[in-house]
């Protein structure tokens, strides 16, 4: 940290003749080693942001935690990262942690609050907590935090009718579960433009996964076995999945099935084909997460509710005209 002994001390004991910059980052370099506060320094909100991402294996959340852990930095705010891993720690147990820790608020980038039917009891202890939240990607019935979204129904017009442009009429989707709430967003916008285009999305051309290349491929090799040609994915993985079942059963991508995905995550356009999707404004939500988070931090007003951001579709290799 570069300070000595004789400052640390001063910070401590609460003694003058150390700059406010100083004492903060003093008191950040105590809450990050784990070590407890003096009694008389405990009532003060630590430096410190919680980053609470589902999982890292997705290169969209890793994209986020640059982009929003760089933003704290620049605000004087430390991020720490709790990310869940399957049989580790909860969601629910990293806010305890949090709590403990008295962060200065948390940022949530994906995770239950996304999900209808998953338990939200610690989003309403940190509510009663009045902790500065912030939520990425979807919104808590019920709850005032303000949220940042990208904007779903805009994502699916954007796919659906790029495909449909290409001469393709049956069009499946591949979303996650039914309690997702993005997915939801995203079936409504499909039936949506369907129905504007004089058609219809049958039942049979939607599938639900859990979001992995594994669960994408099982479900877009049922969709394949109905004669769908065009699909749309609500992540990156999975169409790289809906990509793979294709040419499991000797299809071509994009010749036989033209696939598009969601997010523009790292890498996509290195995949073969490059693949077609449409992109999130990580850079312009993850800033805009923070300066919400840091003004209310700051004793700002934030209006409740969602800002939603336009996504991009992204042209590559894995959609083309039907044949």
């Amino acid at each position: 940290m570069g300070v000595s002994e004789a400052t640390v001390s001063r910070v401590l004991n609460g003694k003058p003749g150390v700059s406010e910059a100083t004492r903060q980052s003093v008191l950040t370099a105590l809450d990050v080693l784990g070590y407890e506060r003096p009694t008389q320094l405990r009532g003060e909100r630590a430096r410190l942001v919680g980053l609470v991402l589902p999982e890292l294996q997705n290169p969209i959340f890793p994209a986020f935690a640059e982009v929003i852990g760089g933003a704290l930095a620049q605000q004087g705010l430390t991020p720490v990262l709790c990310t869940q891993t399957k049989g580790g720690v909860s969601e629910a147990d990293y806010v305890e942690l949090l709590l403990q820790q008295q962060v200065s608020g948390v940022v949530f980038a994906g995770g239950l609050f996304a999900q209808a039917d998953a338990p939200h009891d610690h989003y309403r202890l940190l509510a009663e907590r009045r902790i500065p939240v912030v939520l990425v990607n979807a919104s808590i019935d019920g709850l005032d935090f303000p949220c940042i979204s990208c904007d779903d129904a805009v994502a699916v017009e954007q796919a659906w009718r790029h495909l449909a442009s290409l001469g393709h009429e049956r069009i499946g989707l591949v979303l996650g579960p039914g309690d997702h709430v993005p997915s939801r967003r995203k079936l409504a916008a499909a039936h949506a433009v369907a129905e504007a285009a004089g058609t219809e999305l049958p039942e049979e051309y939607v599938e639900r996964s859990m979001f992995s290349l594994e669960g994408g491929q099982a479900a877009t090799g049922r969709l394949l076995e109905r004669g769908v040609t065009g699909i749309i994915c609500a992540s990156d993985p999975l169409a790289l999945g809906a990509v793979r079942a294709a040419r499991r059963r000797g299809l071509a991508v994009p010749g036989d099935v033209s696939v598009v995905g969601f997010d523009d995550s790292a890498f996509m356009n290195c995949t073969e084909p490059p693949l077609t999707t449409v992109r999130q404004p990580i850079e312009a939500m993850g800033r805009a997460a923070v300066e919400l988070l840091t003004a209310q931090i700051q004793g700002g007003e934030v209006p409740p509710g969602e800002l939603l951001f336009e996504p991009e579709l992204v042209v590559r290799g894995s959609t083309a005209r039907r044949r």
